[in-house]
């Protein structure tokens, strides 16, 4: 499998992404607070950026030093790019589950163990679906094409969707079949995944918010992950960025929790960012962008998308306030 990616820097990587976490889960763990402030996720969301930002200058540099400054430049900006496409796409991830939390009515208390476990089995998840992807699209090519297409059926469908609800959202098959299939209590008993009464097993709803929590993610990487595939195929380049972006999502989490009602017009911004891409994807070998230029394209469409959102909000706070 071809990458850029040599021992020393997945070696680095690993390090950095253990260290993080550790240092994460520790101060998780020391903290008195049910979850985070608004203050502390965006210092958390902020520390998340900077390293995200001070890995791409030394990938950039070790590159630089050893592979030249054509390779390097190019590397970084696929790093980059792919960054701020799974950043960009993270957002819509949590508002579901913003979405289902409520449905299980899950306090802040509870949400954090939750969270904390739904981030590693996203990281797991993620290493494993992008070597497949990475494997396959070596292997088949033509592959490509059929994630262009995708990715243009998706866009299209996250514009054409309507907003989803707390209700909608905890319907589905696989949580019918779970409820079918296990013991289940109908309260919450803290942060507990499983209790046991008259020496049996239940499980909890929190068990059953994790399992959906972890579905939804798996059902948006397979939106994601192609996406960056677009950008390149390299699977250190499409790691590195995924990891980095979930890394940041706890704080992500608790940044915009109430928040959702702020950012109406964001699924149509994320709905062009696809459609973009899956055109880039299907023109990959009679037109190829300049990695530069996705990155540019990407970062416009958020930019403008938040710049819509603030006039949108503006205009609705005056209307009410004269109501």
């Amino acid at each position: 499998m071809n990458t850029i990616g040599t021992p020393l820097l997945w070696g680095c990587f690993s390090v950095i992404v253990i260290l993080m976490l550790a240092i994460d889960l520790f101060l998780q763990r020391r903290s008195d607070q049910p979850g985070m402030s608004v203050k502390q996720a965006a210092i958390w969301s902020l520390l998340w950026i900077s390293l995200t930002l001070l890995f791409a200058v030394a990938f950039w540099w070790y590159l630089d030093s050893n592979q030249g400054r054509a390779v390097a430049n190019m590397q970084t900006t696929a790093f980059l790019t792919g960054w701020l496409l799974e950043k960009a796409l993270a957002v819509d991830n949590v508002f579901v589950w913003l979405m289902l939390f409520s449905y299980f009515s899950v306090p802040p208390a509870q949400q954090r163990r939750v969270l904390v476990y739904g981030v590693l089995g996203a990281i797991v998840l993620r290493t494993v679906m992008i070597f497949a992807g990475s494997w396959l699209v070596m292997q088949f090519h033509w592959i490509l094409y059929l994630f262009g297409a995708f990715l243009l059926f998706t866009g299209v469908k996250m514009a054409l969707a309507k907003h989803g609800d707390a209700q909608t959202a905890g319907d589905t098959a696989l949580m019918r079949w779970v409820r079918k299939h296990l013991r289940m209590t109908d309260e919450l008993h803290g942060e507990k995944f499983f209790i046991r009464r008259n020496g049996i097993l239940f499980a909890t709803p929190l068990l059953l918010a994790l399992i959906m929590i972890e579905f939804s993610d798996v059902i948006f990487a397979v939106d994601s992950i192609p996406a960056i595939f677009a950008v390149t195929t390299d699977p250190f380049i499409v790691l590195t960025s995924n990891l980095f972006a979930i890394l940041g999502l706890r704080a992500m989490y608790f940044l915009l929790a109430g928040m959702a009602d702020r950012f109406p017009l964001l699924k149509y911004g994320l709905a062009l960012i696809l459609i973009f891409i899956g055109f880039k994807m299907l023109l990959i070998d009679i037109y190829p962008l300049p990695v530069s230029v996705s990155l540019s394209v990407v970062a416009m469409i958020l930019l403008l998308t938040m710049l819509l959102n603030v006039l949108v909000n503006r205009r609705r706070d005056r209307l009410n306030s004269h109501v």
